[in-house]
């Protein structure tokens, strides 16, 4: 990629470093070691979402079933464990519950055609009732020792979450650059025809994303649920929305076709910082979904700035 394809990405960035040099002078405080670990294990399971919400919207489409998804693939982490599944079991189960719920959506929208937008709400409402009938609304409790933590003990068990989010955006990063499915990726959602007449099949790459995005949720939703000692049934409400907020203010383009990991990263960095910021520099909490949105705004008004500066220079040159 050129540099200035980078142009979001690196705005990003700067946005956040601007952040860090404000809270460090008002509030150095925030830098403690024990508030740095919690941002991290907060946002360890937006970022997996996130990771996959990007290749989602890089194929130019989107899930916003996703927090549906999540929610029931916690409950199912903690019934299996609760029923005395082996926990290395229980992961391999919960990622396969995700990637389920992915393959439907994947069906319905790189095989049938349908749009992913209406699909994905369908699924969201579907998914989120299912298990309030199912449940009753009621928690997964009593759950086994071996559950929290993976039994490994909080501090080594806290290391396993953030470790293992940042082990997948590594490789996801890496097949997204160098492996030919993460350019098919890129490709499909640039030019879905011509993508098809150099060889790629659009309808499979969809299906396949959206399986993926299911197995991610999956991860997600068991590695949150290992933190606490209740699985609660509503997990994962807004959950869609700050993945997709996160991809787009880290410079993925909604028209798909544009993005990367690491801009995803700062942008799931950036808006899982402000509201502690907030805390600490004194100001309301209540102002951090006003200025999550302004700056949602921004990358999107730079993002349509940028589009149209780009159309009209390749106009010029032609």
């Amino acid at each position: 990629m050129k540099p200035n394809q980078y142009k979001r990405e690196l705005s990003a960035a700067l946005a956040y470093l601007a952040l860090l040099v404000v809270v460090a002078i008002i509030a150095p405080s925030f830098f403690s070691g024990t508030n740095l670990r919690d941002l991290a294990l907060n946002n360890a399971a937006v970022l997996l979402i996130a990771i996959g919400m990007t290749m989602v919207i890089l194929i130019a489409q989107i899930d916003i079933s996703v927090g549906s998804q999540f929610a029931i693939a916690s409950v199912a982490a903690g019934g299996l464990a609760k029923i005395g599944i082996p926990m290395p079991l229980v992961l391999g189960l919960t990622v396969m519950i995700g990637a389920a719920m992915g393959a439907i959506n994947g069906l319905l929208i790189g095989t049938l055609r349908l749009p992913s937008i209406i699909v994905t709400l369908a699924m969201l409402v579907a998914w989120r009732d299912a298990l309030r009938w199912t449940t009753g609304g009621e928690w997964v409790q009593n759950l086994p020792a071996h559950f929290q933590w993976f039994g490994l003990g909080q501090s080594l068990g806290q290391w396993l979450i953030v470790l293992a989010s940042l082990v997948v955006l590594v490789f996801f990063a890496w097949v997204l650059r160098n492996v030919a499915a993460g350019r098919a990726v890129y490709a499909v959602g640039s030019d879905a025809e011509a993508a098809r007449l150099a060889g790629v099949e659009p309808t499979r790459v969809t299906f396949f994303i959206f399986v993926l995005m299911g197995a991610l949720v999956g991860l997600a939703a068991l590695l949150n649920a290992i933190r606490f000692s209740t699985v609660p049934s509503n997990a994962g409400v807004g959950l869609e929305l700050k993945a997709i907020a996160a991809v787009v203010v880290g410079g993925t383009a909604i028209t798909g076709g544009r993005g990367t990991l690491i801009g995803t990263l700062v942008g799931v960095a950036l808006l899982g910082t402000i509201g502690t910021a907030l805390t600490f520099v004194g100001i309301n909490p209540f102002w951090e979904k006003a200025i999550q949105g302004a700056i949602i705004i921004a990358a999107l008004a730079s993002d349509f700035v940028w589009g149209r500066f780009e159309r009209m220079r390749v106009q010029q040159t032609v």
